[in-house]
């Protein structure tokens, strides 16, 4: 997923990483594009999923609004 334009996200330092700068104020980094695991991460990949269900004629259900259905005829 991206960010949208103007959005921004800020994390804390992941493992392995120092956590605290040369001042000892805890270290913070801005995100530049969501990742899997992330708090946001699931919201940036409905922003890509969801256009595209609508795009191939899924039908979004009115009382689950992330629940999707596609009606397909079987001929035989």
């Amino acid at each position: 997923g991206e960010l949208q334009p103007g959005e921004v996200v800020y994390c804390h330092a992941p493992p392995g990483y120092s956590t605290y700068g040369a001042d000892g104020r805890p270290r913070i980094c801005r995100v530049e594009k969501p990742v899997y695991g992330m708090a946001q991460a699931g919201r940036r990949w409905q922003r890509s999923l969801f256009p595209w269900l609508r795009e191939w004629a899924f039908k979004q259900c009115e009382s689950d609004p992330c629940v999707f259905v596609a009606e397909r005829s079987i001929s035989g």
